[in-house]
């Protein structure tokens, strides 16, 4: 008797069971994606898990490390829909053609315009109107007069980040603070230096780097002095970095792409001019110069960055010649300051791979200590700070932490002695503050205090 052909009715279980088996891999990554989003929460809260925190912070941010986690997991899971669920081969190519129509739709409609310094994306409609910039007004500034409240330089007098005479509300529910004006301005990341009764900054406005000149009172642009370049990086944005100094009158700027200028602070007129990374034949850093200008008695003092002599250079503040150059490696995005070490004056400066200590006078290298850093990924940005007669406060972040040098002068030798180092106050792209034997900072992001 031939056998008869097995029923039609045992198909659809068949095909049930294949179905069920192959959700087993959406449901994997699901699971295997909250448990690294749960691993990624750890890492960055449990004190425990601190070095792992810290080499994870060398390549990736926070954030970042949660974007890879979801992102990848959306990949996978797209894929697996569209290739090998156990659905109608209709309603996967549909679900495909949506997706792709959908990421055309949002290409058109928004757009990237740059990224917060954890790698958060800024988004804006493409068609939104560009904010009107203001044009300047006639007239001129008086740079010349100064005030107790002065703020002429980067992070303030003596680049602390400190001011003796500030007297601010301490209760804001009574007193809250009142917005008397507001100015749009063009993009960048530099800050603004105060004198009397005008602030300085470097903006971008479309392909021209202006330092440009305001009226504290009323926000109008007093003067603007433009340089036909333009810097531009798709992670770090936008125009100028440095933070402008004004001094007896004058202004001192450091322009992204390297070009430094002394302008008339009344009239913002061009005095003298360098381009220093041709002139002591430096590299651009990847995320370009930011650097400001140090004036120290009569010499300004960028960090060019060049080898052979030309890492930290020094010209006459009032007709530009080359005073000094010294030092033989690649800049960081520090800044110099000015301090007093073992009875010395010394200009100090964190570099890509060493910190180094020179003499004002002639630029003379007076000691120098590797620092953990490289332009990419662990790029230095936070300035020293001097505690005391003999010590020097170090802050980076990327998992570096902080450390506290000693200083040891016996006649002519110099050494360093480092005292302690550990993970706290990691400052990235930020400066502590010392004030009474304590260091206060941002921590990755967290308000914290070290006692130093």
């Amino acid at each position: 008797m031939s056998q008869a052909p097995s029923s039609p009715a045992s198909e659809p279980s068949e095909h049930g069971s294949g179905r069920k088996a192959g959700f087993w891999f959406p449901i994997t990554v699901i699971v295997l994606a909250v448990l690294a989003l749960v691993a990624l929460e750890v890492i960055d809260s449990a004190e425990w898990a601190w070095p792992v925190a810290s080499a994870m912070a060398r390549f990736l941010t926070p954030f970042l490390a949660r974007v890879i986690a979801v992102g990848l997991a959306a990949i996978l899971l797209f894929c697996w829909f569209v290739f090998f669920a156990p659905v109608a081969r209709s309603a996967r190519v549909g679900v495909a053609v949506l997706a792709l129509a959908l990421m055309v739709v949002l290409g058109a409609t928004f757009k990237i315009e740059g990224y917060t310094g954890d790698i958060r994306p800024r988004v804006r409609l493409r068609w939104a109107s560009e904010v009107a910039l203001p044009q300047a007004t006639e007239g001129t500034a008086d740079l010349a007069a100064t005030s107790p409240d002065d703020y002429p330089e980067f992070l303030g007098p003596g680049r602390r980040a400190t001011l003796a005479n500030a007297h601010l509300a301490r209760d804001w529910s009574t007193e809250p603070p009142k917005q008397l004006w507001r100015q749009p301005i063009g993009e960048g990341w530099s800050g603004f230096a105060v004198v009397g009764q005008y602030a300085v900054t470097q903006e971008q406005r479309g392909d021209e780097e202006l330092v440009t000149c305001y009226e504290v009172a009323t926000g109008k642009l007093r003067w603007a002095h433009a340089t036909p370049v333009r810097f531009f990086a798709a992670l770090a944005g936008v125009g100028p970095r440095a933070t402008p100094t004004i001094h007896e009158g004058k202004v001192y700027a450091l322009g992204a792409m390297g070009h430094l200028v002394c302008l008339d602070g009344a009239s913002g007129k061009p005095v003298w001019q360098h381009q220093i990374l041709k002139e002591n034949r430096a590299m651009l850093p990847q995320w370009g110069k930011s650097c400001s200008p140090l004036v120290y008695q009569n010499a300004v003092i960028v960090s060019a960055g060049g080898g052979e002599g030309k890492s930290l250079v020094a010209y006459d503040k009032n007709d530009g010649k080359p005073l000094w150059s010294a030092g033989d490696d690649a800049s960081s995005y520090s800044s110099p300051t000015a301090v007093t070490l073992g009875g010395q004056p010394q200009i100090l400066i964190v570099n890509a791979r060493v910190v180094t200590a020179h003499d004002p006078s002639d630029g003379q290298v007076l000691w120098q200590r590797e620092w953990p850093g490289d332009d990419v990924p662990s790029p230095s940005i936070s300035q020293p700070i001097a505690v005391g007669d003999d010590r020097v406060l170090m802050c980076k972040g990327y998992g570096v932490g902080s450390a506290l040098w000693q200083i040891k002068r016996d006649g002519d030798t110099w050494s360093v002695e480092q005292i302690w180092r550990n993970n706290n106050l990691k400052t990235k792209m930020t400066n502590a503050v010392v004030r009474d034997g304590f260091a206060y900072g941002l921590d990755e992001g967290i308000l914290s205090c070290i006692d130093i």
